[in-house]
């Protein structure tokens, strides 16, 4: 395994195997969405609230399902990602719907060598900030384009999630950021059994470490929650228990899942 200073090129690409198997599979329902499906989830949509006419900066969008919904709802958006396979799949999806969307590849850390724009909303969600090793640097990314007051809209799984291992039977890993991780992955989480194997390096990262950064990077915290589920299934165990609503079985709903928080920008 590559060490932790070549994280970008080991994760990229990652990220451009899972983007073939993610296009085609289940998880992603491409067919529901090109029919008009949106992607977002109740979590995001009740802090987003209506973004017509709002200029959205969306990092680290994978192949941008959501950041086209974002676009159908009436917002212009920007998306941003590593992986130039989701990219060249986003700018497709982008012509072929016929919906107007920027898409930009590059890592979160080295947006501002392609992009100087300001933006009413800053949204990313779900599984985005494990790939990044340092939550100031981050921060400051996402204070550096939201405008005056703007919104920062943020939903990921719970740093709890994290501190097992994949069966949920122990503790493996440090809630806090106290080592770089390295795997192996076989498969993705839209489908165990997917023909690939990916090498990936990957942090945790405490809410402690997500707010404080926030903070002192100037956003103030408006809205924070908590959830005992996930709108995806996407983890071994789980078990819808709602509509759209899974849980580890075993553990019911004993855990936290996701959170979500808006925070808007106060200063510079």
């Amino acid at each position: 395994m590559e060490n932790e200073n070549n994280y970008l090129l080991v994760n990229k690409a990652a990220w451009n195997s899972k983007t073939a198997v993610h296009i085609n599979s289940d998880f992603y329902d491409m067919p529901s969405f090109l029919k008009g499906k949106s992607s977002l989830n109740s979590i995001e949509l009740e802090l987003l609230g209506d973004v017509k006419g709002k200029k959205i900066l969306h990092l680290q969008c994978h192949f941008g399902q959501d950041t086209l919904s974002l676009a159908r709802m009436g917002a212009i958006v920007t998306g941003v990602d590593l992986s130039d396979k989701a990219i060249e799949k986003a700018q497709e999806l982008s012509e072929t719907l016929n919906i107007a969307g920027r898409f930009i590849c590059c890592d979160v850390y080295s947006l501002p060598e392609h992009l100087d724009e300001e933006f009413d909303i800053v949204f990313t969600s779900y599984g985005t900030i494990g790939w990044l090793p340092d939550m100031e640097k981050w921060a400051s990314i996402v204070s550096r384009y939201l405008k005056p007051k703007g919104q920062f809209i943020f939903a990921d799984f719970h740093p709890v999630v994290w501190m097992f291992d994949d069966a949920f039977t122990d503790i493996a890993y440090s809630y806090f950021n106290k080592q770089t991780i390295f795997e192996t992955i076989a498969g993705s989480y839209t489908d165990n059994d997917a023909d690939i194997s990916t090498d990936i390096i990957s942090w945790n990262h405490s809410i402690a470490d997500v707010l404080s950064n926030l903070l002192k990077k100037g956003l103030q915290l408006k809205e924070f929650k908590e959830y005992d589920y996930s709108p995806y299934d996407c983890l071994e165990g789980m078990e819808e228990f709602e509509t759209g609503k899974f849980r580890i079985k075993k553990m019911g709903n004993k855990i936290p899942m996701v959170y979500a928080l808006r925070a808007e920008k106060t200063y510079e």
